[in-house]
């Protein structure tokens, strides 16, 4: 009688274990893909330096809802401006040791001057114009390491929202540092690369979106605005 638990065929390969992503791994961008890909429940890994970094559950008040009030806001403007796009959480190849999963990100199509691209496997690679992050337990990462690794990359804008703190960092890269944006006399902020993102910071802390949506749609009529989306529509390799 064959035995009910054969044994496999002789001269056949053991399948190939892929080792499970752990916080503080030193990793190469392909290897960090790799462990990441063979993980689908895992929902966010960073690998920032080289090294594998890995959140803790994130909380309604201190993250969560945060980061769906700042996506509804960039929402308004990427919908208002044919020829950008917005992402929530995506990886970002920047260099070999630096794979960020920022909460938030805009960037220029490429195909209309932007400096990142889309890869053949659908990874932003480059730096996006814009990145911004919710900051609770993380502040202190995301305003010095992440910082130093999107200024030297060359991300032209990146907002942390200190929820803990109840503050809005708005940077803003001049001569290859990051320097905070002030806001203007009416105490908006207004973005330096994407013409007519106006955030009324104060608001957006305190949770009042009706305020923070309209001044987005007031920025997003704004003439300055009209003539960035024109030139989205005339790129200048397209002259």
């Amino acid at each position: 009688m064959p035995s009910s638990n054969p044994s496999p065929p002789s001269g056949g390969s053991p399948p190939e274990v892929v080792l499970p992503l752990e916080p503080g791994d030193r990793l190469s961008r392909d290897e960090f893909e790799r462990r990441y890909d063979a993980m689908p429940r895992l929902k966010k890994a960073e690998l920032i330096e080289g090294v594998v970094y890995m959140p803790s559950p994130v909380r309604h008040r201190r993250h969560g809802r945060p980061h769906f009030r700042l996506i509804g806001w960039l929402n308004v403007y990427e919908a208002a401006t044919a020829g950008v796009e917005g992402g929530d959480n995506g990886t970002i190849r920047l260099d070999l040791d630096n794979d960020p999963q920022p909460d938030a990100y805009l960037l220029i199509d490429p195909d209309r001057g932007g400096q990142a691209r889309i890869s053949a496997d659908d990874y932003v690679e480059l730096a996006p114009e814009l990145v911004a992050e919710v900051a609770a337990s993380s502040a202190g990462f995301d305003l010095h390491t992440k910082l130093q690794v999107y200024r030297r990359h060359g991300v032209r804008e990146y907002i942390v929202w200190r929820v803990l703190e109840k503050q809005v960092d708005w940077f803003v890269l001049r001569s290859g540092q990051f320097e905070r944006l002030a806001p203007n006399a009416d105490g908006v902020l207004s973005s330096t690369v994407f013409p007519g993102l106006w955030l009324d910071a104060p608001a957006l802390v305190r949770g009042d979106m009706p305020r923070v949506l309209a001044i987005a749609q007031q920025g997003a009529s704004s003439p300055e605005h009209a003539a960035f989306a024109q030139g989205l529509q005339n790129p200048p390799r397209a002259r």
